[in-house]
Protein backbone atom coordinates (compact mmCIF):
# COMPACT_ATOMS: atom_id res chain seq x y z
CA UNK A 1 0.00 0.00 0.00
CA UNK A 2 1.16 3.52 -0.78
CA UNK A 3 0.80 4.62 2.86
CA UNK A 4 3.14 1.84 3.97
CA UNK A 5 6.05 3.03 1.81
CA UNK A 6 8.87 4.48 3.89
CA UNK A 7 11.56 4.84 1.23
CA UNK A 8 11.47 4.63 -2.55
CA UNK A 9 13.90 5.31 -5.36
CA UNK A 10 13.09 6.92 -8.68
CA UNK A 11 15.27 5.45 -11.46
CA UNK A 12 18.50 6.06 -9.58
CA UNK A 13 21.94 5.39 -10.99
CA UNK A 14 24.64 4.69 -8.41
CA UNK A 15 28.40 4.97 -8.56
CA UNK A 16 31.25 7.35 -7.89
CA UNK A 17 32.28 10.84 -8.91
CA UNK A 18 35.71 12.37 -8.92
CA UNK A 19 36.92 15.67 -10.36
CA UNK A 20 37.09 14.35 -13.92
CA UNK A 21 35.00 11.20 -14.20
CA UNK A 22 31.70 9.59 -13.26
CA UNK A 23 31.68 5.82 -12.80
CA UNK A 24 28.21 4.24 -12.92
CA UNK A 25 27.95 0.86 -11.20
CA UNK A 26 24.20 0.26 -11.62
CA UNK A 27 21.36 2.23 -13.13
CA UNK A 28 17.57 2.47 -13.39
CA UNK A 29 17.03 1.20 -9.84
CA UNK A 30 13.44 1.40 -8.62
CA UNK A 31 12.78 -0.09 -5.21
CA UNK A 32 10.27 0.45 -2.40
CA UNK A 33 10.80 -0.24 1.30
CA UNK A 34 7.56 -0.81 3.21
CA UNK A 35 6.87 -0.93 6.92
CA UNK A 36 6.58 -4.33 8.55
CA UNK A 37 8.84 -5.98 5.95
CA UNK A 38 12.16 -7.78 6.25
CA UNK A 39 14.02 -7.22 2.98
CA UNK A 40 17.35 -8.70 1.88
CA UNK A 41 19.74 -7.12 -0.62
CA UNK A 42 21.78 -9.73 -2.48
CA UNK A 43 24.27 -9.94 -5.34
CA UNK A 44 27.81 -11.06 -6.04
CA UNK A 45 30.85 -9.27 -4.65
CA UNK A 46 31.51 -5.98 -6.42
CA UNK A 47 28.03 -5.70 -7.91
CA UNK A 48 27.27 -2.50 -5.94
CA UNK A 49 25.39 -3.54 -2.80
CA UNK A 50 27.45 -1.33 -0.49
CA UNK A 51 27.23 1.56 -2.95
CA UNK A 52 23.45 1.20 -3.06
CA UNK A 53 23.26 1.20 0.74
CA UNK A 54 25.48 4.29 0.90
CA UNK A 55 23.16 5.99 -1.60
CA UNK A 56 20.03 5.07 0.34
CA UNK A 57 21.55 6.41 3.56
CA UNK A 58 22.81 9.73 2.15
CA UNK A 59 26.47 8.81 2.57
CA UNK A 60 26.78 9.55 -1.14
CA UNK A 61 24.49 11.09 -3.74
CA UNK A 62 22.90 9.17 -6.61
CA UNK A 63 24.45 9.82 -10.02
CA UNK A 64 20.95 10.23 -11.44
CA UNK A 65 17.41 10.00 -10.06
CA UNK A 66 16.28 10.54 -6.49
CA UNK A 67 15.70 8.77 -3.20
CA UNK A 68 12.65 9.75 -1.16
CA UNK A 69 11.72 9.08 2.44
CA UNK A 70 8.04 9.68 3.11
CA UNK A 71 7.84 11.49 -0.25
CA UNK A 72 10.59 13.97 0.71
CA UNK A 73 13.86 14.02 -1.20
CA UNK A 74 16.62 12.39 0.86
CA UNK A 75 19.05 15.22 0.08
CA UNK A 76 16.69 17.71 1.75
CA UNK A 77 16.94 15.94 5.11
CA UNK A 78 19.47 17.34 7.52
CA UNK A 79 21.59 14.70 9.24
CA UNK A 80 19.69 15.39 12.45
CA UNK A 81 16.29 14.99 10.81
CA UNK A 82 17.46 11.83 9.04
CA UNK A 83 18.40 10.30 12.40
CA UNK A 84 14.69 10.32 13.28
CA UNK A 85 13.84 8.34 10.13
CA UNK A 86 16.69 5.87 9.66
CA UNK A 87 19.12 3.94 11.85
CA UNK A 88 22.19 2.07 10.62
CA UNK A 89 24.10 -1.00 11.69
CA UNK A 90 27.38 -0.99 9.77
CA UNK A 91 30.24 -3.47 9.50
CA UNK A 92 32.96 -1.11 10.71
CA UNK A 93 34.48 -2.10 14.07
CA UNK A 94 33.54 0.04 17.04
CA UNK A 95 36.14 2.56 18.19
CA UNK A 96 38.03 1.62 21.36
CA UNK A 97 36.07 2.48 24.50
CA UNK A 98 34.94 1.11 27.85
CA UNK A 99 31.24 1.52 27.15
CA UNK A 100 28.99 -1.08 28.70
CA UNK A 101 26.36 -2.81 26.62
CA UNK A 102 23.68 -0.65 28.27
CA UNK A 103 25.58 2.53 27.43
CA UNK A 104 26.07 1.40 23.84
CA UNK A 105 22.35 0.74 23.40
CA UNK A 106 21.59 4.09 25.06
CA UNK A 107 23.54 5.86 22.30
CA UNK A 108 20.54 5.16 20.10
CA UNK A 109 18.70 7.89 21.99
CA UNK A 110 21.24 10.61 21.07
CA UNK A 111 18.96 12.28 18.48
CA UNK A 112 16.36 12.81 21.23
CA UNK A 113 18.43 13.84 24.25
CA UNK A 114 19.33 17.37 25.30
CA UNK A 115 22.82 18.81 24.88
CA UNK A 116 23.88 17.15 28.16
CA UNK A 117 22.76 13.76 26.88
CA UNK A 118 20.44 13.31 29.85
CA UNK A 119 18.08 10.33 29.51
CA UNK A 120 14.42 10.98 30.21
CA UNK A 121 12.02 8.36 31.54
CA UNK A 122 10.78 7.86 27.96
CA UNK A 123 14.36 7.33 26.75
CA UNK A 124 14.91 4.69 29.43
CA UNK A 125 11.69 2.92 28.44
CA UNK A 126 12.80 2.81 24.79
CA UNK A 127 16.26 1.50 25.78
CA UNK A 128 14.91 -1.21 28.07
CA UNK A 129 12.30 -2.25 25.51
CA UNK A 130 15.02 -2.64 22.89
CA UNK A 131 17.16 -4.65 25.33
CA UNK A 132 14.27 -6.97 26.16
CA UNK A 133 13.23 -7.44 22.53
CA UNK A 134 16.74 -8.49 21.56
CA UNK A 135 17.13 -10.64 24.70
CA UNK A 136 20.41 -9.10 25.85
CA UNK A 137 19.41 -8.10 29.41
CA UNK A 138 22.02 -10.51 30.82
CA UNK A 139 24.77 -8.58 29.00
CA UNK A 140 24.01 -4.97 29.95
CA UNK A 141 26.80 -4.62 32.53
CA UNK A 142 29.49 -6.16 30.32
CA UNK A 143 31.90 -4.04 28.30
CA UNK A 144 31.12 -4.26 24.60
CA UNK A 145 34.56 -5.73 23.87
CA UNK A 146 33.90 -8.59 26.30
CA UNK A 147 31.07 -10.18 24.30
CA UNK A 148 30.98 -12.39 21.20
CA UNK A 149 30.42 -11.20 17.62
CA UNK A 150 26.91 -12.63 17.63
CA UNK A 151 26.07 -10.92 20.90
CA UNK A 152 27.51 -7.63 19.63
CA UNK A 153 25.27 -7.81 16.55
CA UNK A 154 22.25 -8.09 18.83
CA UNK A 155 23.51 -5.13 20.88
CA UNK A 156 23.90 -2.99 17.76
CA UNK A 157 20.40 -3.98 16.63
CA UNK A 158 19.13 -2.99 20.08
CA UNK A 159 20.82 0.40 19.67
CA UNK A 160 19.02 0.83 16.34
CA UNK A 161 15.71 -0.16 17.95
CA UNK A 162 16.28 2.33 20.76
CA UNK A 163 16.72 5.02 18.10
CA UNK A 164 13.10 4.24 17.20
CA UNK A 165 13.17 4.94 13.47
CA UNK A 166 10.75 3.52 10.88
CA UNK A 167 13.68 2.20 8.80
CA UNK A 168 16.66 0.12 9.95
CA UNK A 169 19.45 -0.67 7.47
CA UNK A 170 22.14 -3.27 8.21
CA UNK A 171 25.26 -4.01 6.19
CA UNK A 172 25.95 -7.78 6.21
CA UNK A 173 24.87 -8.42 9.82
CA UNK A 174 25.45 -12.20 9.58
CA UNK A 175 29.15 -11.97 8.64
CA UNK A 176 31.39 -14.09 10.92
CA UNK A 177 28.40 -15.95 12.42
CA UNK A 178 27.88 -19.70 12.17
CA UNK A 179 24.77 -21.09 10.48
CA UNK A 180 22.72 -21.42 13.66
CA UNK A 181 23.46 -17.87 14.78
CA UNK A 182 22.79 -16.54 11.28
CA UNK A 183 19.37 -18.19 11.27
CA UNK A 184 18.61 -17.01 14.81
CA UNK A 185 19.61 -13.42 13.99
CA UNK A 186 17.47 -13.29 10.85
CA UNK A 187 14.54 -14.77 12.78
CA UNK A 188 14.99 -11.96 15.30
CA UNK A 189 15.03 -9.32 12.55
CA UNK A 190 11.86 -10.81 11.04
CA UNK A 191 10.13 -10.75 14.43
CA UNK A 192 11.20 -7.15 15.08
CA UNK A 193 10.00 -5.97 11.67
CA UNK A 194 6.54 -7.44 12.24
CA UNK A 195 6.10 -6.53 15.91
CA UNK A 196 7.45 -2.98 15.56
CA UNK A 197 6.07 -2.38 12.05
CA UNK A 198 9.47 -1.18 10.88
CA UNK A 199 11.15 -1.89 7.58
CA UNK A 200 14.44 -3.73 8.04
CA UNK A 201 16.76 -3.86 5.02
CA UNK A 202 19.99 -5.85 5.18
CA UNK A 203 22.65 -6.88 2.70
CA UNK A 204 23.77 -10.48 2.81
CA UNK A 205 25.54 -13.32 1.03
CA UNK A 206 23.30 -15.87 2.77
CA UNK A 207 20.88 -16.21 -0.11
CA UNK A 208 19.28 -19.49 0.97
CA UNK A 209 18.41 -18.06 4.39
CA UNK A 210 17.08 -14.86 2.80
CA UNK A 211 14.76 -16.93 0.60
CA UNK A 212 13.44 -18.78 3.65
CA UNK A 213 12.94 -15.84 6.00
CA UNK A 214 12.49 -12.58 4.07
CA UNK A 215 9.29 -10.96 2.89
CA UNK A 216 11.07 -9.51 -0.14
CA UNK A 217 14.48 -9.69 -1.78
CA UNK A 218 16.28 -7.07 -3.85
CA UNK A 219 18.59 -8.78 -6.35
CA UNK A 220 21.38 -6.88 -8.08
CA UNK A 221 22.67 -8.43 -11.32
CA UNK A 222 24.92 -6.92 -14.02
CA UNK A 223 21.83 -6.23 -16.14
CA UNK A 224 19.24 -5.02 -13.64
CA UNK A 225 18.09 -4.65 -10.05
CA UNK A 226 14.87 -6.54 -9.26
CA UNK A 227 12.68 -6.55 -6.15
CA UNK A 228 10.00 -9.09 -5.28
CA UNK A 229 8.77 -11.82 -3.00
CA UNK A 230 11.07 -14.87 -2.96
CA UNK A 231 8.43 -17.08 -4.59
CA UNK A 232 7.94 -14.56 -7.40
CA UNK A 233 11.66 -14.24 -8.02
CA UNK A 234 12.07 -18.03 -8.10
CA UNK A 235 9.20 -18.34 -10.57
CA UNK A 236 10.75 -15.66 -12.81
CA UNK A 237 14.11 -17.46 -12.84
CA UNK A 238 16.00 -14.40 -11.59
CA UNK A 239 18.24 -16.37 -9.22
CA UNK A 240 19.95 -18.09 -12.15
CA UNK A 241 21.16 -14.69 -13.38
CA UNK A 242 23.14 -13.90 -10.20
CA UNK A 243 26.21 -16.05 -10.82
CA UNK A 244 28.01 -16.17 -14.15
CA UNK A 245 29.27 -19.69 -13.53
CA UNK A 246 27.93 -22.91 -15.05
CA UNK A 247 29.03 -24.95 -12.02
CA UNK A 248 26.35 -23.38 -9.80
CA UNK A 249 22.65 -23.52 -10.55
CA UNK A 250 19.43 -22.62 -8.78
CA UNK A 251 17.06 -25.52 -8.15
CA UNK A 252 13.56 -24.03 -8.35
CA UNK A 253 11.92 -27.07 -6.74
CA UNK A 254 14.25 -27.08 -3.72
CA UNK A 255 14.48 -23.28 -3.62
CA UNK A 256 18.25 -23.22 -3.20
CA UNK A 257 21.54 -23.19 -5.10
CA UNK A 258 23.28 -26.43 -6.01
CA UNK A 259 26.72 -27.17 -7.41
CA UNK A 260 26.99 -29.27 -10.52
CA UNK A 261 29.91 -31.58 -11.28
CA UNK A 262 31.85 -30.57 -14.37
Amino acid sequence: MENDIILKTNSISIGYRDKKNITVIAKNIDIELQKGKLIALIGVNGIGKSTLLKTLTKIQKPIEGSVQIFDKDLQKYSNTDLAFQMSLVLTEPLPPSNLTVFELVALGRQPYTNWLGTLTDDDKIKINTAINQTQIAHLIEKKHHEISDGQLQKVLIARALAQDTPLIILDEPTTHLDLLHKYTLLQLLKKLAVENQKCILFSTHDIDLAIQLCDQIIIMTPEETVQGQPCQLIENGIFNTIFDDKSIDFDTEKGKFIFRNS
